[in-house]
């Protein structure tokens, strides 16, 4: 059965279910793996996120109040029988706490790990990015040649406005936030180290003189290792390498688990068509 027919049948609006529980981890976990497997960033799971850090919040709360009553300093015992009591509910207790705490640091440790490799592609491919959730209007905008000729062009000209994007996919809005000021701070640092001695017309970082842009992406064409979730699944073969227009290759059996090129499969990816494993 597809992941998606799961959720389906669960209620989503209660995080506190068990079931519900345990699908978001399995989610967590299935993007965790593919977002450290393909080389571009992909879209940001923003309700399965904001899900998971609700219920770290509340794990926290728990494992809180459960330290703090275990060493309660009012919560004495002044009897032989209650001292036994004692001494016999404080192992299921720290148990549970160890059991609790090992589970948060499970989850704490994915989202971490999610959020250092989205860091990292983010500021490998930072322009990229940029441009890319950027409007059509505000990307033509800042690479007319023109406005390259002006004598007092500096490095963070080339940083498009994104104060009227509404959908940073694939980013999330905070990431958008850290990106624009990792930019600024980096367009800032080379044109005080070496670009202002440039002309102007060689300042700027998203130049696409000749043709050849300077940005450059993340490379879709590399290998990854799915496994096909549905009856049959086609490889798209893009364009390029003798290919003149999109085409579909062979096709993936479910169970099948192939080396295929991201471009290929990233769309049957989006649909939960194939997983990355």
């Amino acid at each position: 059965m597809d992941i998606d027919d799961i959720l389906a049948s669960v209620d989503r609006n209660d995080v506190s279910t068990p079931e519900s529980t345990q699908l978001d981890h399995q989610l967590l976990t299935r993007f965790w793996v593919a977002e450290r497997g393909v080389s571009e960033l992909l879209p940001w799971p923003e309700a399965l996120m904001n899900r998971m850090m609700e219920r770290v919040r509340k794990q926290i709360e728990t494992i809180e109040d459960l330290a703090s009553s275990s060493s309660d300093p009012t919560i004495t015992t002044t009897t032989t029988t209650n001292n036994n009591n004692s001494n016999s509910n404080n192992p299921t207790l720290n148990l549970k706490l160890s059991i609790l705490q090992t589970d948060l640091s499970r989850t704490q440790y994915l989202l971490r790990s999610i959020l250092r490799q989205r860091l990292s592609k983010l500021t490998k491919h930072s322009m990229h990015y940029l441009l890319r959730i950027s409007s059509a209007s505000s990307q033509q905008q800042q690479q007319t040649p023109a406005d390259s000729q002006t004598n007092d062009q500096q490095p963070e000209d080339s940083i498009p406005d994104l104060t009227a994007v509404h959908d940073p996919s694939p980013l999330s809005t905070q990431e958008l936030d850290f990106l624009r000021a990792h930019q600024t701070l980096l367009a800032g640092h080379f044109g005080a180290s070496f670009l202002s001695s440039f002309p102007a017309q060689l300042r700027r970082l998203d130049d696409n003189a000749g043709g050849v842009s300077m940005v450059q992406g993340p490379d879709a064409r590399e290998v990854v290792f799915v496994r096909c979730l549905v009856e049959k699944v086609g490889v798209v073969v893009p364009p390029g390498d003798g290919v003149e227009v999109e085409t579909v290759g062979e096709e993936m059996r479910m169970g099948d688990v192939w080396v295929v090129r991201w471009e290929g499969v990233r769309e049957a990816w989006e649909r939960g068509e194939v997983e990355v494993l």
